[in-house]
């Protein structure tokens, strides 16, 4: 039986494009509370704010650095202020890049770890108690198969998806006792702006789109059952099954 989320609050991070803007629009069209928290074009912000609005949603967003805690912070509190309370997070957010292992900088592993590892481990933590208010408490977190596979020229990126996965395994092990379920989804290769940049050897291949990924989080979200997903593995159609 398909679960109800008319009017629950979702808190969806990295939503000004690619597969955060994808999962709004998707969630959108069940009616659920929408919460853009970070970005720093305040422009593609309030541009799929009036996207949401105009598929029937109500929809607020936080422009700022989700890397400065007081940002994340502001996003909890409007949210709370505005819908009363936060149902859903979705930890989607990242940063990658694609370099040698002995040319990654120390502030470049700094930069990927904060946003990829940091950032939603304390913005869960910060959104918990909120969470176990609730009757539809969950977790999503965007992780990615680098985090499984170690690609080359991707060390900085595996280590921060890797550490994603693992701590949320331990978070998921921790809270389901309290009703909060916690799911973890490791896509291959998503067409977005940050893969274009980070393998342009993929142009021309059969990507994963946002939108794919969009119908996963829905179908975690919409089918509540007796059945747990722990973790949704994709890849590319062209990519061979269970990739190494």
């Amino acid at each position: 039986m398909k679960t109800n989320i008319n009017g629950k609050t979702v808190l969806i991070t990295g939503a000004g494009s690619g597969i955060g803007k994808a999962i709004a629009l998707r969630l959108a069209e069940e009616k659920a509370n929408i919460v853009l928290l970070g970005g720093r074009t305040e422009s593609k912000l309030r541009s799929v704010r009036k996207e949401l609005t105009a598929k029937g949603a109500n929809a607020i967003y936080v422009c700022g650095d989700l890397t400065d805690n007081t940002v994340r912070e502001k996003g909890i509190a409007k949210a709370l202020d505005t819908f009363g309370g936060i149902d859903i997070l979705i930890n989607n957010a990242g940063s990658a890049m694609n370099a040698p292992f002995d040319e990654v900088s120390e502030e470049q592993y700094d930069e990927i770890m904060t946003l990829d590892v940091k950032v939603p481990y304390f913005l869960t933590q910060k959104v918990l108690p909120y969470l176990k208010k609730s009757d539809h408490a969950t977790v999503i977190n965007i992780a990615s198969v680098v985090g499984h596979l170690g690609y080359p020229l991707q060390s900085a990126y595996a280590a921060a998806k890797h550490a994603l996965i693992g701590f949320t395994k331990s978070m998921a092990n921790e809270l389901y006792k309290d009703g909060v379920r916690v799911h973890v989804i490791s896509p291959g290769g998503v067409l977005t702006d940050m893969v274009k940049l980070t393998r342009p050897d993929l142009a021309g291949e059969k990507m994963i789109v946002p939108e794919d990924i969009a119908e996963n989080v829905a179908f975690l979200l919409l089918n509540r059952t007796n059945a747990v997903i722990d973790e949704i593995m994709l890849h590319r159609v062209g990519k061979a099954p269970f990739g190494v």
